[in-house]
């Protein structure tokens, strides 16, 4: 038999309290976890278990910053304008499993579209006849549409495509919110 000694004199570890990385003065600040990077409408920090849902409405152009990706997959509307600026907009989209956003052209608008959720494809050319640009779109993608250029997005999944884009400079009136497709053509008629 083998002699181990003190083996079980101590029956808890025992850590030793060492100061880490205390290098000079500490920062007059402390961070804030993301989970409370929220304020509420008194300006206190939302707690990690709280709803972080928010207001969905055109905030422009005031200063603002939003968990993009959290926004876009919060909205259930065709479209709705989260930003506008004298320059750009921020709009968020969702296309039902099926639906396209129809095949449009901007003269003078720049575009970014990103997908944050769901699948489709993206279509673009010169001309409305010779879409000859065709790529498969899935989460974290991003498309550049230069201004003049053709263009379409169907959904080819099964649940809503969820994605953002930013014109500039602006496509649509400030505070844009349309519900559907049918919506939004509408509008564009007036």
């Amino acid at each position: 038999m083998y002699y181990i000694p003190n083996m079980y004199q101590y029956p808890h570890t025992y850590y030793v309290n060492v100061p880490m990385n205390n290098y000079g003065r500490q920062p007059f600040y402390w961070g804030i976890p993301a989970e409370a990077d929220h304020t509420n409408r008194f300006g206190s920090f939302r707690s990690c278990n709280e709803d972080s849902r928010i207001l969905l409405k055109d905030y422009g152009p005031k200063p603002f910053v939003v968990n993009i990706e959290d926004a876009t997959e919060q909205n259930n509307n065709y479209r709705t304008a989260l930003w506008t600026g004298q320059h750009l907009q921020v709009t968020l989209m969702s296309l039902k499993a099926g639906e396209d956003i129809g095949l449009e052209m901007h003269p003078n608008v720049d575009q970014f579209l990103r997908v944050e959720q769901g699948r489709g494809i993206v279509q673009m050319g010169k001309s409305k006849n010779k879409l000859n640009f065709k790529r498969n779109i899935y989460d974290d993608f991003a498309i550049m549409i230069p201004a003049g250029t053709w263009h379409n997005v169907t959904n080819t999944g099964n649940t809503p495509l969820k994605l953002y884009s930013i014109y500039a400079p602006p496509n649509h009136p400030f505070g844009t919110v349309h519900v559907t497709k049918a919506d939004a053509l509408a509008g564009e008629e007036h």
